[in-house]
């Protein structure tokens, strides 16, 4: 299968956008980096997720108790082609001081719909 480097390039961009509204808590700027509906896959659950769904109640889910913020620590293209890119991901959530909760391992799939990049699927190994 061919690359496209300019999917590439806008799809890794989603997702620094999506790591930065995350970690801001800025949830219209996070709901920004998602094509909708989005589907997660995580702790054997899958979630379809609609615009307005995510709420800062997000941040009440027991698994981000001591969560300060996230990282990526790897971001590797599978394929893409001219309207989709699937990338290979592993983060790392760490609490205020600096200490490491957890690093998960996920496939994050980023659609072009109506010329916007936003995050359609992803599938976490993360609570």
């Amino acid at each position: 299968m061919s690359r496209n480097a300019q999917s590439e390039a806008a799809a890794m961009a989603c997702l620094d956008a999506f790591m930065t509204a995350f970690n801001a808590r800025d949830m219209k700027a996070f709901e920004q980096t998602f094509n909708f509906p989005s589907i997660r896959l995580a702790s054997n659950t899958m979630r379809i997720i609609n615009k307005g769904d995510q709420t800062p109640a997000t941040f009440d889910h027991a698994s981000l108790k001591d969560w300060d913020h996230s990282a990526w620590e790897t971001r590797e293209i599978i394929h893409s082609g001219a309207d989709k890119v699937h990338i290979n991901t592993r983060f790392t959530r760490y609490r205020k001081d600096g200490g490491v909760i957890g690093g998960f391992d996920s496939i994050y799939v980023v659609t072009c719909e109506d010329g916007h990049w936003g995050i359609k699927a992803r599938s976490s190994f993360a609570p």
